[in-house]
């Protein structure tokens, strides 16, 4: 059977660091209640983030305490009046093409565009149509008989099952090209709330894209194989749902030990029996220091096994289905070796992949 790589994997983010400026909004959001502003003050300096990155640039010092008042320079968030589902998904329509644009256009540098064979895109926070696929067919000269196919609504983990579809293709059809995207716009979704489990899920989270190019060329990273682990009696943990306000994200704290717990579980599989030492490579999803914590635990790893995953954490915070590519593509950077990857997301399920990157 043809062996499937990634030959290689390119990120961008906006130019926005909006962490900081998100820390002021929830305190402002949490000011009248001291119990709820000091949990909220305790995760935040425990969570391992210090940059996240927006579409929207928020407006130095702004702490909005009247109705109307503008958190941003465009004004798409304002006190008392954050924007509908419908004014949201524009926003997506007008930013995302631009992101993807960034993120592409290095990964195709010295590349034949006109030999990519196929196009997988990702995303769980926007949609439209004529959409991402065809936009990027159009700017980057894409050939228009390339086939096409969309991954949606899948969350963090959606990028695994890119890359397991991408390895499909390749594997069928030994002469594939695969161009696979993972973008997300995840601040779009920022809401006004007291309840203080859902301003510490917008803690996490922030918005970026990576594109890779998966190919039978042996070099980069060989995908071996991939393993899907559902922990039963999860399906209430993470939730994301449309809604009138945007998209409505639940992450509940009985995430971590759910993960601990699921993983501890299918060690065996998701390793192919391997022991646990004989994994040179762990790329992590960085979810959440948290959850980092969880998957640490359950495998037993030494305190620096996820150096790779907590420096992503810090540098861009979680960005969904993107987060595990910008982790892979700082590995490929290093020193080979036999990896696991993995990534959470809604069910709850762990996909998990197998690795040998080459030295």
């Amino acid at each position: 059977m043809t062996p499937a790589f990634i030959n290689k994997i390119a990120t961008a983010a906006p130019p926005n660091d909006v962490h900081e400026a998100f820390i002021a909004f929830a305190r402002n959001l949490l000011r009248e209640d001291r119990r709820k502003s000091a949990l909220f003050n305790r995760m935040a300096e425990r969570s391992g983030i210090a940059h996240r990155f927006s579409f929207v640039r928020p407006l130095p010092g702004a702490v909005p305490t009247s109705a109307g008042t503008a958190m941003d320079e465009a004004g798409f968030y304002r006190a008392g009046a954050f924007p509908g589902t419908a004014d949201r998904m524009r926003a997506y329509e007008q930013t995302a093409p631009r992101l993807a644009a960034q993120a592409v256009e290095k990964l195709l540098a010295g590349e034949d565009p006109a030999a990519i064979t196929h196009l997988v895109v990702t995303s769980c926070t926007g949609m439209s149509a004529p959409g991402l696929d065809l936009q990027l067919i159009e700017r980057f000269g894409l050939s228009p008989k390339i086939e096409r196919s969309m991954i949606g609504f899948m969350g963090c983990y959606a990028a695994i099952n890119a890359l397991k579809l991408a390895r499909h293709i390749v594997r069928s059809e030994p002469g594939a090209k695969v161009l696979a995207l993972n973008l997300e716009l995840c601040t779009l979704h920022l809401h006004e709330t007291q309840d203080v489990e859902e301003i510490l899920s917008f803690l996490l989270f922030g918005d970026g894209c990576a594109a890779a190019l998966i190919s039978s060329d042996p070099k980069g990273v060989e995908m071996e194989s991939f393993h899907a682990a559902l922990v039963p009696q999860t399906a209430e943990l993470i939730r994301w749902n449309v809604r009138d306000a945007g998209f409505d994200m639940v992450l509940s704290g009985g995430v971590p030990g759910a993960i601990r717990a699921g993983l501890a579980e299918a060690k065996p599989a998701i390793l192919g029996n391997r022991a646990v030492q004989d994994i040179d490579l762990w790329a992590v999803h960085p979810g959440g220091r948290t959850v980092l914590d969880a998957v640490e635990t359950a495998f037993e790893l030494p305190s620096d096994a996820l150096a790779t995953s907590r420096g992503v954490l810090q540098d861009y915070g979680n960005m969904s289905s993107g987060t595990v590519m910008f982790v892979l593509q700082r590995m490929m950077q290093g020193n080979g070796g036999r990896g696991c990857a993995m990534a959470f997301g809604p069910g709850l399920v762990a996909e998990t992949m197998r690795f040998q990157l080459a030295a």
